[in-house]
């Protein structure tokens, strides 16, 4: 462990021959450093390209299908027979397991067999011509929120349909016609749209900010590693002298390889998201690259305070890591951030994933010009200047600083 005196390494003069280099030699020598340490390839190419794979892949059908649910039919008619079938005929449900009481379809909601199940208690077809109003429950596991609210949509359809059938055969019954018997049963038809992602799929509902965000977090970490793995390693002072201690020469040479290996990483992305997997993008893809070189130049940015105001690497990447995790949370992909306490409101714009999110839906969803949304592309901007004020600071660490584990 080295002490905490602060070597003046600035004032190192550089030789003639690492003046003629100017912004070359840096370039070059940030290029040999990614070339040969792994965590440049892993966290730059390997790992984004998984994500792409990993998470497109996983959410391919756009809907989780057949999910495993269970029946409990007490009453054993042909009408609740045909209830099942229907039930089962679903896309997203599939009765796997036919129960004899509550307390085993319970038991297997516990242990995770099935996500929920259908209670038809005995007497229910009976009670149904009677017009005794029979009750039929159902029962969803909540702690799996997606497969939960699915099966829950699923089974309130049925009842539903169910009730609605029943309803109209004692309509018929007495004579009304069928225009007669649906103007009871349904006198305000709904016609839902589901603006830009009418088929309700996933796949575009998370991809288009789960991807974008984790490739964030790898901008933000190799950021930082970056520039603390020069004072870790004491080369500081040699990345100084060939920039001719200038900080601006020092940080763009050092950050200009990186940035053209991120967009090159974006442009795969928004490739594969809107050119071969076809997902909406109502404003074209040029301006959507535009949004993602935007974004990867404000998590480098970011990525660049963070290190400026905690200049070791073991804080800086700590720093780093849960900014970058906090960001789905907050960007209002999971939980609207205009339902959130104003604190956290206004919280959320201190992260470029949020920005990115509003251009998304402003762009490729609803197709606005980017004037529309300038707000949002000034944050951004506004992150790829951020460590402009903070570069005295900054010099001052790469120059005196001794690392500090």
């Amino acid at each position: 462990m080295s002490d905490n005196v602060h070597i003046n390494k600035g004032d190192q003069t550089p030789s003639e021959g690492e003046k003629a280099y100017g912004v070359a030699y840096p370039f070059l020598r940030e290029l040999r450093r990614m070339a040969t340490q792994p965590i440049y390839w892993f966290c730059m190419v390997i790992a984004p390209l998984f994500c792409y794979i990993f998470f497109t892949s996983l959410m391919k059908q756009g809907l989780p299908e057949n999910l495993p649910m269970g029946l409990v039919d007490e009453d054993r008619t042909t009408t609740t027979r045909n209830l099942a079938r229907n039930l089962d005929a679903f896309q997203m449900s599939d009765i796997t397991h036919e129960f004899a009481n509550v307390t085993e379809a319970r038991k297997a909601v516990q242990k995770g067999e099935v996500y929920g199940f259908y209670l038809i208690p005995h007497g229910t077809t009976k009670q149904a011509q009677l017009q005794r109003v029979p009750t039929v429950s159902f029962y969803t596991n909540y702690s799996y929120l997606v497969a939960g609210s699915l099966l829950y949509r699923d089974m309130r359809m049925m009842s539903e349909l169910a009730s609605g059938a029943a309803s109209r055969t004692v309509l018929y019954a007495k004579g009304a016609t069928e225009r007669q018997a649906m103007a009871y049963l349904q006198p305000i038809v709904i016609d839902m749209h589901a603006i830009g992602n009418p088929w309700l799929n996933y796949n575009v509902y998370l991809s288009n900010i789960i991807i974008p965000g984790m490739l964030g977090i790898f901008i933000f970490m190799i950021t930082v590693f970056s520039l603390g793995s020069e004072l870790k390693f004491d080369t500081a002072d040699e990345l100084m002298a060939s920039s001719n201690n200038s900080i601006i020469v020092a940080l763009t040479s050092k950050l200009l390889p990186q940035t053209i290996v991120f967009l090159l990483m974006g442009s795969i992305y928004i490739l594969l998201l809107y050119g071969y997997l076809h997902f909406p993008c109502n404003c074209g893809i040029w301006r959507m690259w535009s949004v993602m070189a935007l974004f990867v130049l404000a998590c480098q940015g970011m990525g660049v305070f963070m290190f400026t105001m905690l200049p070791t690497l073991r804080m800086g990447l700590s720093f780093a890591s849960l900014w970058g995790v906090i960001s789905f949370s907050i960007s209002g992909m999971s939980f609207p951030v205009m339902a959130m306490h104003p604190i956290l409101q206004g919280l959320a714009n201190l992260f470029p994933l949020r920005h990115y999110y509003l251009l998304y839906v402003n762009c490729a969803l609803d197709g606005y010009p980017l004037a529309n949304a300038w707000p949002f592309a000034m944050a951004l901007l506004g992150f790829v200047v951020l460590p402009i004020p903070f570069l005295g600071r900054l010099k001052k660490v790469m120059n005196t600083y001794a690392y500090e584990p």
